[in-house]
């Protein structure tokens, strides 16, 4: 009993710290984040697709990196080829982390839409760590989907172009 209680607690304290680490991502790149999350909600599948390939090419080149510079003796030429892999892990998260934050942000929204931006970024990620937490449904199928929905998002607001009006 004290196991899952811990694991709750844990659980728990991770739940407010990505709160608060999507609340400041909010905070300081107010329109990437908008665009991600107009994207994610116009084109969800698109963004899937696009998030889906993306993550498993850069995924795949890392940890053939990473594997090559295991490998190498040399110092210099270890460290060489260790940070393109430290580069495109790096581009990983933060598109995972923009396109989380969208998510979370359009759950929030969907759930308390009268209520102020940061209460919807509060509630929706807390709804989508206590989600994403439960075995084999939230950690299979519902976080692979969020996480590849955003980084297509992400990937494909990168790329649209703003109307000039």
């Amino acid at each position: 009993m004290s196991d899952i209680l811990r694991i709750f607690v844990v659980i728990l304290i991770l739940t407010f710290g990505l709160i608060a680490y999507f609340l400041t991502v909010t905070a300081l790149f107010p329109q990437r984040v908008a665009k991600t999350k107009a994207i994610a909600t116009d084109m969800p599948g698109r963004s899937f697709g696009i998030g889906l390939v993306n993550f498993s090419f850069f995924s795949v080149l890392a940890i053939v990196l990473v594997s090559i510079s295991e490998k190498i003796g040399n110092g210099f030429f270890k460290g060489a080829v260790m940070l393109p892999a430290l580069i495109i892990i790096a581009l990983i998260v933060i598109m995972l982390t923009f396109g989380l934050t969208a998510i979370s942000n359009q759950v929030g929204e969907r759930i308390i839409p009268a209520s102020v931006a940061w209460k919807q970024a509060f509630w929706g990620t807390g709804c989508l760590c206590f989600a994403c937490a439960l075995p084999f449904v939230g950690w299979f199928l519902l976080f692979p989907y969020i996480g590849f929905v955003g980084i297509g998002a992400f990937i494909l607001g990168m790329f649209k172009r703003e109307l000039k009006v």
